[in-house]
């Protein structure tokens, strides 16, 4: 008998962003086993793909490759975080990029059919208002109400404290603990929060895609242990075989402490800062956000630390012995590090505005324009052409300094996109993407203003350090001219009402 030839069933395909990070790379080795990946990174072109997975290179600070990365999955994972910077000067605060990465991402699922979103976030405390929250807390919230804005289903997985080599909590504490032989211990040493192992999250992450019993939800994950930092930090001693004192001080030094725990770790104050920032809310995961087979980790702390500290010091030993054999090799050939360590000179400019009442990012665009030729009038003028192109002028020169065009194909649903197409401080030198866009933030009258990609002309000390600069004191002028503006529109309407209120009651008396 003819023997029937084995029938290959279809695996689903999931996006997995941040795949080249901490959580995404160990992720991706657990989605191998039953989905067909496509890992995007900012340099996703320089990977080799695998059985299974299909590396892209993705940069979500541009909609149009956020729109081409997310094409033909039919689930996604949330990973993005933008504590570092991704240009060579990058001006502005991580809140408003993150916002700025999920709306991108957000509309991209939309547009490409994404059928569900499990996004990996953090603990939020009880009882605390949201402006309230620390800048990390905060943001981490408000990327979650960008994703679930897109309409398509999300599910939140939070965490506290991710116990797994080359993170970012665990790393700082291990460090300290590592390094300081006497410490003295702040009140935010005291705040409880709810540890994880990293393989607990992992499973945590893969357990809710396309789990119809968790979209649209929010998911707190924590292992079997809830201790406050200076628990962790004395069990971290125990499981590194080492002898530290602790002396506990009665006061909360916030500020103090960030300076200091960067000083002693040697990690980027981009990264520490908002970290240390978080650590005085509670972040102990709550009962009735408990999925089971989601949110029960199995490992405890002491089990998760000792891993973590051992596979650490496994990867350290193989850098150690790849470096040799690198040094080893002929002194003429250029290794792959340094290559990819050269940075072009772009600059990404990113703030935030509140407009008016009932504004939008088309008015915003327009409007800005408008007052820049206003506001700067002694030393800027701006023309608008029949071309449509928008010029900045120095006065009396009489080429512009900038040219802005105006681009209708990627502006529309509550973004308008100028493009820098020339102008005298524009590096023509290759072909410029610089543009300067205005993004509404969903559910909000805030509007982001961000330049993304530019080339600036002028030598890059001279840049940084005028027209940088200047940048920056004309956003913050325009910012408070829009405050200003959106009082004056509240007490008019105000008035109004009043009036209206009023004038039956004189007639009355």
């Amino acid at each position: 008998m003819e023997q029937m030839p084995t029938i290959e069933h279809e695996r689903p395909k999931v996006i997995l962003t941040g795949a080249s990070g901490y959580i995404g790379q160990n992720l991706m080795k657990k989605l191998t086993e039953d989905y067909d990946v496509i890992a995007l990174s900012r340099h996703g072109g320089s990977k080799e793909d695998e059985e299974h997975v299909e590396w892209r290179s993705c940069d979500f600070y541009s909609m149009d490759d956020a729109l081409e990365c997310l094409q033909g999955a039919d689930f996604a994972f949330y990973l993005i975080h933008s504590m570092m910077p991704t240009a060579k000067l990058t001006q502005g605060n991580f809140e408003d990029m993150d916002a700025i990465l999920a709306d991108h991402f957000a509309r991209a699922a939309r547009k490409n059919g994404i059928k569900h979103i499990v996004y990996l976030s953090g603990i939020l405390p009880d009882d605390v208002p949201e402006e309230k929250l620390s800048r990390h807390l905060r943001s981490r919230l408000e990327v979650q109400k960008i994703l679930e804005s897109s309409g398509v289903p999300v599910t939140t997985i939070r965490a506290g404290l991710i116990v797994g080599p080359q993170g970012s909590s665990f790393p700082i504490l291990h460090k300290l603990v590592e390094r300081l032989p006497i410490m003295t211990l702040p009140t935010w040493t005291r705040t409880l929060t709810h540890a994880i192992a990293l393989d607990d999250v992992l499973n945590a992450l893969k357990n809710s895609v396309n789990n119809e019993a968790v979209k649209g939800r929010a998911v707190d994950v924590g292992g079997p242990d809830v201790m406050s930092y200076k628990e962790m930090m004395m069990q971290m001693a125990e499981v590194m075989g080492v002898k530290r004192r602790f002396i506990d001080l009665p006061l909360l030094t916030v500020n103090l402490s960030r300076f200091w725990v960067t000083m002693i770790t040697r990690e980027p104050r981009e990264m520490t800062y908002p970290l240390i920032e978080s650590l005085i809310h509670p972040m102990v995961a709550h009962e009735e956000n408990k999925v089971e087979g989601i949110s029960y980790g199995q490992k405890t702390f002491k089990e998760a630390a000792k891993e973590s500290i051992e596979e650490e010091k496994r990867k350290k030993e193989e850098k150690a012995e790849k470096e040799s054999q690198k040094s080893e090799s002929s002194s003429g050939e250029s290794s792959e590090s340094t290559s990819e360590s050269v940075k072009k000179s772009d600059v990404r400019s990113v703030q935030r505005v509140t407009l008016p009442q009932g504004k939008d990012a088309q008015w915003a665009g327009e409007y800005y324009l408008e007052w820049l030729g206003k506001a700067m009038g002694p030393l800027i003028r701006v023309t608008r052409g029949e071309d449509g192109v928008s010029r900045v002028y120095i006065r009396f020169f009489s080429r512009p300094i900038l040219e802005l065009s105006y681009d209708p194909v990627k502006s529309g649903e509550d973004r308008a996109v100028y493009r820098i197409t020339g102008g005298m401080f524009a590096s023509s030198k290759d072909s410029h993407s610089g543009r300067l866009e205005f993004l509404m933030i969903p559910e909000s009258s805030d509007c982001v203003v961000a330049i993304h990609d530019y080339m600036p002309s002028m030598p890059w000390f001279l840049y940084k350090y005028t027209q940088a600069k200047l940048h920056l004191a004309v956003m913050y002028l325009f910012r408070k001219h829009l405050e200003r503006k959106g009082r004056l529109g509240r007490s008019s309407t105000s008035k109004k009402a009043g009036g209206s209120v009023g004038t039956p009651s004189s007639a009355e008396s």
